[in-house]
C-alpha cells in the first residue's frame, strides 16, 4: 500500500515539474490554488493517510487520492481537485 503511495506521489510531483508540459503546469497550477488543489497538499494529505490505521475510512479516503492521481496524470484538473477534496473531508482535515 505504501509503495502505490509513494509511487502516486512521485508520478504527482514530475508531472508537475516537467519541462514539456510547463505551460499546461502552468495553468493547472492557477486553477489549483484556486480551490487548495496543490501538490502539496496532496502530499500533506497521504502522509496523514498514512498516519491513520486500516479503517474502512482510511480505504475510501486513499481511493479517492488515486482517482485524483489518474485524473492528474490524464490532465483533468477539475476531477483530480474534486476527488482530492472529497478525500480531505473524509479525512477530516482543513488546508
Amino acid at each position: 500500500m505504501k509503495l502505490l503511495l509513494v509511487t502516486a506521489v512521485t508520478i504527482t510531483t514530475a508531472l508537475a515539474v516537467s519541462p514539456a508540459s510547463a505551460q499546461k503546469a502552468s495553468a493547472q497550477k492557477a486553477s489549483a490554488q484556486k480551490t487548495g488543489c496543490t501538490s502539496e497538499n496532496m502530499a500533506k494529505l497521504v502522509a496523514s493517510g498514512n498516519a491513520m490505521p486500516d479503517t474502512p475510512g482510511k480505504f475510501a479516503m486513499m481511493k479517492e487520492m488515486g482517482a485524483a492521481n489518474t485524473a492528474m496524470s490524464k490532465g483533468d484538473m477539475r476531477s483530480a481537485c474534486k476527488s482530492y477534496m472529497r478525500a480531505q473531508q473524509m479525512s477530516g482535515q482543513k488546508s
